[in-house]
């Protein structure tokens, strides 16, 4: 299996959510044969809704020349401190090696996770038996009885 552009026109469009926010220290592209392997790379962080229409007058965070790298060995290195707290990647692929679409078999990432999106609950108490001094009665609240054994 693999992403393909549309026929005669080899731009592709890749936009990548993560479940924490990472830090992002090297990309890695499995491209197609014959030409459809991407041959540039432009990578934006943070921005969601980038369509076509827009990558062309957006500033990529950093840009690649990008060889044909059919079995994987090939990792290009980000700037670092730029891929600190990565939420969601766009990548945009504007060209290919000749070919009339572009193909990608592997988009790899190597950084680590920072934190989790999600809120987690700081504090949690589990009571086995419970404790009238923690509980108001219906006394305190306005209710009817004051007596809690």
């Amino acid at each position: 299996e693999h992403l393909e552009s549309n026929e005669g026109d080899p731009e592709l469009l890749v936009f990548v959510p993560f479940t924490s926010d990472v830090k992002i220290k090297s990309i890695s592209i499995v491209g197609g044969p014959d030409g459809t392997s991407p041959s540039k790379l432009r990578v934006f962080i943070n921005r969601e809704g980038i369509d076509f229409s827009d990558v062309e007058s957006m500033q990529a965070v950093q840009e690649w020349e990008l060889a044909e790298n059919l079995q994987g060995v090939l990792e290009y290195q980000t700037r670092y401190s730029k891929f600190q707290s990565v939420g969601n990647i766009t990548l945009h692929f504007p060209e290919s090696f000749g070919g009339d679409t572009s193909q990608i078999h592997y988009i790899g990432f190597k950084g680590e996770a920072t934190q989790l999106k999600r809120d987690v609950v700081a504090t949690i108490v589990y009571e086995i038996r419970p404790n009238p001094s923690d509980h108001k009665t219906k006394a305190e609240t306005g209710g009817g009885f004051s007596q809690v054994d």
